[in-house]
């Protein structure tokens, strides 16, 4: 296999459920060492919305390198269950963000998604916080 192996770890953050949300990934590419750090604010929404934004990021990002191989860790039970098919997605919300990860995921010729325990995710959660912080200072 070609091209870049990619861990990806997605975080989305809330202040309240709905709330002001932040996404991050922090990204670690094989055969360099610094990792790569994304975030964003996204506005009010819930955790979930904003635990599949995170993935849809990690995925832009994956998609821009030529990823051959991407490793997907998330700390949300729901998202890696309803990605690997272990959970419906009932909610309409979230229906289009599953649809557009689950196309892209297939589209990597190796990818998955598994579950992390929260205190193993500091980083991505660190990054969707500060997304969320920096908003708060800038208003």
């Amino acid at each position: 296999m070609s091209g870049k192996r990619l861990t990806i770890r997605t975080d989305g953050a809330c202040r309240g459920n709905p709330g002001p949300s932040g996404i991050g990934v922090f990204m670690r590419v094989d055969g360099e060492n610094a990792p790569r750090e994304f975030y964003a604010y996204i506005g009010e929404t819930t955790n979930n919305v904003a635990e599949y934004k995170a993935l849809l990021l990690g995925l832009d990002e994956a998609e821009k390198l030529g990823a051959a191989s991407v490793t997907v860790l998330a700390d949300s039970e729901l998202l890696v269950k309803q990605i690997n098919g272990q959970y419906k997605v009932k909610s309409e919300g979230l229906r289009p963000l599953f649809l557009d990860a689950s196309r892209r995921l297939r589209s990597f010729p190796s990818a998955r998604v598994t579950h992390v325990p929260r205190e193993e995710n500091r980083d991505a959660d660190r990054l969707a916080n500060k997304a969320i912080d920096e908003y708060d200072r800038g208003r």
